[in-house]
């Protein structure tokens, strides 16, 4: 018999019943270090106290109006984002599929309007994520994501991570966007490295088609700075957030430059929920606390510490481990085991990690975690190691 929830995960034995900071508890009172914080979702650690005061502030005088009015939360939060990052524009959504969805329709819509119907297509990455929405799945083109799911939606070119010469060879007058992640997450923390954003920027300025980041994962300060394009001096035309910019509450928006958002007149897209004063309003407490150059600069000397450990940590376990990657609070440990051995041996030591593609396991904290933490969690990793080497 089916269960009344929609069998679609293989969730691990735990339920959580409250989050303060770094810490989660599960039903039966055990106390567990969270190294994944929703999948890079919780950006500001569990009940934060600035995000709990705006969002119960904002429950008890409005929760929905929908986008037939004016939002002045929303507003607030757009002008935020304006004025931190490249753009000019934002559009809301609920997650970060919804942002996919809009980026590929924003990219075509573009060129429709310059009268080049033609241009279409959407260069994208081996390893690469992007939602699993229609448009999400064929933009990854992976067999895991899109076995069983056709007819795909057409119009995207699959190419090998890192293949200069394929890329290259791809660009053609069909062209109008390529779609990428600054940091591949469900692909296994793989960063695209400074100068191949920087010759992805200029190959799109030399062919005149739009540069689309995915920075579902890897923005809102999780790398370091704001977003995680900013390291390479480069810009983007479109960008895809979500995940930590609501700290925990469903939000996601689309950043773009008011020539790239030029097609997106009235009625060409649109969200129910989109915007809404709740999310916004969270929204806007973690961009106050989030944007603050102190704060990064916090956040860049404690990825520090982490991975420092965490070298110590492979040097250690050999036979479990084989490196370290990633950027800021967006690490990995390449294992030479499956990934979810040592996720689950994490369970047995109290610690949450997650995994992912090519033999990794992710670790993204809250970007609020502390140094004695930081050293719990390595400690509780070092013993769930000794525990798999003994075995």
């Amino acid at each position: 018999m089916i269960a009344s929830v929609l069998p679609t995960y293989a969730r691990a034995p735990l339920s959580f019943v409250k989050g303060s900071g770094s810490w989660l508890t599960e039903a039966d009172g055990r106390r567990f270090l969270d190294l994944g914080a929703g999948i890079a979702v919780n950006a500001l650690g569990h009940a934060h106290p600035a995000l709990t005061e705006a969002l119960t502030e904002q429950a008890g005088a409005l929760w929905h109006t929908s986008n037939l009015y004016n939002i002045p939360q929303q507003t607030a939060l757009a002008d935020r984002l304006v004025e931190h990052t490249f753009a000019d524009t934002v559009f809301f959504t609920n997650s970060g599929t919804e942002s996919c969805e809009l980026a590929v329709k924003m990219a075509r819509k573009y060129f429709y309007d310059k009268d080049q119907p033609e241009r279409v297509e959407i260069i994208t990455f081996d390893g690469s994520f992007h939602g699993r929405s229609s448009a999400g799945i064929a933009a990854a083109g992976s067999e895991k994501m899109t076995k069983g799911f056709g007819p795909l939606l057409g119009g995207f070119i699959h190419l090998p991570f890192g293949d200069h010469d394929a890329l290259n060879a791809a660009i053609s007058d069909k062209t109008c966007a390529i779609l990428v992640e600054p940091v591949q997450g469900e692909g296994g923390i793989r960063p695209l490295p400074d100068a191949c954003l920087k010759g992805l920027r200029d190959l799109c300025d030399e062919h005149g088609i739009l540069m689309i980041l995915d920075e579902v994962q890897c923005g809102v300060g999780r790398t370091g700075k704001l977003f995680a394009h900013e390291w390479s001096g480069v810009t983007p035309d479109i960008m895809m957030v979500a995940k930590g910019i609501g700290g925990g509450f469903p939000l996601g928006a689309v950043l773009a430059t008011e020539d790239a958002a030029s097609g997106m007149t009235a009625g060409t897209h649109g969200s129910t929920y989109g915007g809404n004063p709740l999310g916004c309003a969270v929204g806007c407490a973690v961009m106050d606390i989030v944007a603050d150059p102190d704060f990064l600069a916090e956040v860049n000397r404690k990825a520090g510490l982490l991975r420092q450990k965490l070298e110590g940590l492979v040097a250690s376990h050999p036979d479990v481990f084989e490196s370290v990657r990633g950027a800021g609070l967006m690490l990995g440990l390449k294992c030479k085991i499956a990934p979810i051995e040592v996720v689950n041996a994490g369970y047995a030591e109290e610690v949450i990690t997650v995994p992912a593609a090519d033999n990794v396991v992710r670790l993204l904290p809250p970007l609020t975690i502390t140094d004695d933490e930081i050293a719990q969690a390595v400690t509780r990793l070092d013993r769930a190691a000794s525990a798999l080497s003994a075995t």
